[in-house]
């Protein structure tokens, strides 16, 4: 029987990013470890994440996200620091978010490293919102407009 599959489309303007994603079977496989915090500073959220952001995980980050936004903050950052791997549907999810909110809130991710600054780099969504080293660098540039 064929693996279903999901098909991810995120982007900015008339050039989508799509990814071609097999589900994962129920087969026990996943993150050991997977955690979304959610910290208010004034107007600007920081949204932390732990763990794998996989296909697994992405959707509970989406949920919290959702939440989030209904908020309607100032600036949202995304706190990748404690993430271990980042796959194409957490990629495809930073991107959607970003178009969604895109003129109307601040956008920051904070991925430096080989497990979330390399990928985001790779796939060019470092030229589509602002990615930086630590929350305070995305804090001042959000403050800034930099985002």
């Amino acid at each position: 029987m064929p693996k279903p599959e999901v098909t991810l489309c995120a982007g900015q303007g008339r050039i989508p990013v799509c990814s071609t994603i097999v589900t994962l079977e129920e087969s026990g496989l996943g993150p050991q470890h997977f955690d979304v915090t959610v910290e208010w500073q004034d107007d600007t959220v920081i949204v932390t994440v732990s763990g794998e952001l996989d296909l697994v995980t992405a959707p509970q980050l989406s949920e919290s996200m959702e939440l989030v936004l209904e908020k309607q903050p100032a600036g949202v950052v995304i706190d990748l620091s404690k993430v271990g791997f980042l796959a194409s549907a957490g990629m495809s999810l930073l991107a959607s978010t970003h178009q969604k909110i895109a003129g109307s809130t601040g956008f920051a991710v904070v991925a430096d490293g080989p497990s979330t600054g390399r990928p985001l780099s790779l796939v060019g969504l470092d030229q589509v919102f602002g990615i930086f080293a630590t929350v305070d660098e995305a804090l001042a540039a959000l403050r800034a407009g930099n985002s």
